[in-house]
């Protein structure tokens, strides 16, 4: 509930212009920026839908949010330190980066998959 709630108050606070100016429409970086996002964020799963709804209400593409919404539940740079000393440093690292960049390319294919349907 709590994160619901920051979230409001967070999309009340920010401007409209301000996710066209992170979001460019570019199909390589916005993916980019998005997968970052996510991977800065920490929640569980059904808070990233709510919040790509939004994005997706705002005029954000469809490659970003599905790279934020797959970083935002399978990458995790804040919870990082406490993976790396139970699992071990290398093992979270590649794990961390290997969930990355399959993020993006899972963002990337399932956006192609909806082109071709549209």
């Amino acid at each position: 509930m709590g994160m619901l709630l920051l979230v409001s108050l967070s999309m009340k606070a920010v401007s409209p212009g301000f996710y066209s100016k992170i979001f460019t429409g570019n199909k390589l970086i916005d993916p980019l920026v998005g997968a970052v996002l996510g991977s800065l964020s920490a929640g569980n799963a059904m808070n990233s839908y709510i919040i790509g709804g939004e994005f997706l209400s705002q005029g954000v593409s469809l490659l970003a949010v599905t790279a934020f919404i797959l970083t935002w539940v399978s990458v995790g740079i804040i919870q990082l330190p406490a993976e790396s000393m139970i699992l071990g440093k290398r093992f979270a690292i590649t794990r961390n980066v290997f969930s990355f960049l399959t993020a993006l390319i899972i963002s990337v294919l399932t956006f192609a998959t909806l082109s071709l349907w549209a």
